[in-house]
């Protein structure tokens, strides 16, 4: 078995690894800002320190995926415009090409023979002003069968018609920095049915029935199906408008005035279910997913909640900000909600219709000032809060490591030695730690978050 310490013993090739590079236990990251649609004009642009000029911002990508993979500066190295510091070296690559230079100083053993020569996490800063698409993504077995089908098919990896662009699951988990709202994994059939009823429209009538004949798994992916389908019906924007301004005639009646069910019991609804079908049928007119809503656990988190996603989950977010981490894949498969590709029988093959609530992670706070958010999952794990003080807090000790800071300024320590070395990071900066770094303390007075390899 090797140990920790002979690990780490590949430090010099790690300090190495990008030609022209000063020997680095940090690298600053270089990360890509993904301009989606649905992205907040202000949230990333404020956490970068940069102007915001209108456009949108949605996700800030830290990691080594290949769609785009971070940028490392060996610390000390000169940014673009700047003067190399005395002996740092301007050289750069990617993140990926640091891996590939020396996976076991960057990885480890053990992450590497877990995962091969690739980091097996991406952490993103998300910020939304709408919702995302309703999505759902593969269970590793599907991952891997429909890369494969699509590539037989000869499907081009960037194609807009291909729906596996990689052979991995993606389960996920966020962490709330601001209020976040989203969807998450399918309510009680005993409860849709609530949601459902009263509301006029063909489509919410097929549900209703196929739910009341089979009030159970089954009934919920019938009832389901039928939503996703009816995006091709050709009268549907009409039947969805009928459904929508229901909604809308509900949400406006006062408390304690609404209709009754069959029973003669009074209809227990929900005023914020209705106004998000109402928030996304405005963003998505004619889109089925604003009525399947309905069928989904609405879930609100407060800064420092969290909430995850495993894979086969329908799930949507729809506003707010959060630290997101997920395995390194881009496989989404959408069920509505975007103009993007529908692939309903991919989608259908992929997703738990098990009713459920809302997946949460195992926290655990040591008192430290940082929170550890566990997921039942093997790629990845969080630590995020604050470091308070001159009393030095201690990162997860081995494997690859990213470090961002959301606010103040917090000073890093690692290695030991001749490397023995600081950061220091400001809000908005992250750091890449390599394995051969080794531990690492954390000191100061910022908010940070640390993604890792538990």
């Amino acid at each position: 078995m090797t140990s920790a310490a002979d690990e780490r013993s590949g430090e010099a090739s790690v300090a190495d690894a990008l030609p022209g590079a000063r020997p680095s236990a940090f690298y600053r990251l270089e990360n890509t800002v993904q301009p989606y649609d649905w992205g907040s004009t202000s949230a990333i642009q404020d956490l970068l320190g940069v102007e915001p000029d209108g456009r949108p911002a949605a996700e800030l990508w830290m990691g080594a995926h290949p769609l785009a993979p971070s940028r490392v500066l060996p610390d000390g190295a000169a940014r673009p415009g700047e003067d190399p510091r005395p002996g740092g070296g301007a050289a750069s690559g990617t993140l990926a090409d640091l891996v590939r230079a020396d996976p076991v100083g960057v990885l480890g053993q053990r992450v590497l023979d877990q995962y091969g020569p690739r980091l097996p996490y991406l952490l993103k800063v998300l910020a939304a002003d709408r919702a995302l698409s309703l999505q759902v993504h593969p269970r590793p077995h599907l991952a891997r069968a429909g890369f494969n089908r699509e590539n037989r098919e000869g499907v081009a990896r960037d194609s807009p018609l291909r729906s596996f662009h990689d052979d991995q699951h993606k389960p996920e988990m966020v962490v709330a920095v601001s209020r976040f709202e989203g969807l998450s994994g399918f309510r009680r059939p005993t409860r849709i049915l609530e949601l459902l009823g009263g509301l006029d429209g063909d489509l919410v009538a097929r549900m209703r029935s196929a739910l009341v004949a089979r009030p159970t798994e089954a009934g919920v992916r019938e009832a389901f199906t039928l939503a996703l389908h009816a995006r091709s019906a050709p009268d549907v924007a009409a039947d969805l408008a009928r459904t929508v301004a229901s909604v809308r005639a509900r949400a406006e009646t006062p408390p304690g005035s609404g209709a009754v069910a069959a029973s003669g019991a009074p209809r227990r609804t929900s005023r914020r279910a209705d106004a998000t079908v109402l928030a996304l049928a405005e963003q998505h007119p004619g889109d089925p997913g604003a009525v399947v809503s309905l069928m989904l656990n609405r879930v609100t988190l407060a800064p420092g909640e969290s909430m995850f996603v495993p894979s086969g989950h329908v799930h949507a977010y729809l506003s707010g900000c959060a630290v997101e981490i997920m395995a390194s894949s881009d496989n989404v498969l959408r069920a509505g909600l975007t103009s993007k590709l529908v692939d309903v029988d991919a989608l259908l093959e992929c997703a738990t219709c098990a009713p459920g609530p809302a997946a949460r992670p195992r926290l655990v706070d040591d008192g430290s000032g940082l929170v550890t958010y566990r997921p039942p999952v093997a790629e990845f794990a969080l630590r995020v809060g604050t470091v308070s003080g001159s009393v030095p807090v201690s990162l997860p000790d081995a494997g690859p490591r990213v470090v961002l800071c959301l606010d103040g300024g917090v000073t890093l320590a690692g290695g030991d030695g001749a490397a023995a070395a600081e950061t220091v990071l400001a809000r908005g900066a992250s750091v890449f730690v390599p394995h051969a770094t080794g531990p690492v303390v954390a000191r100061g007075d910022g908010r940070v978050v640390i993604a890792y390899v538990p």
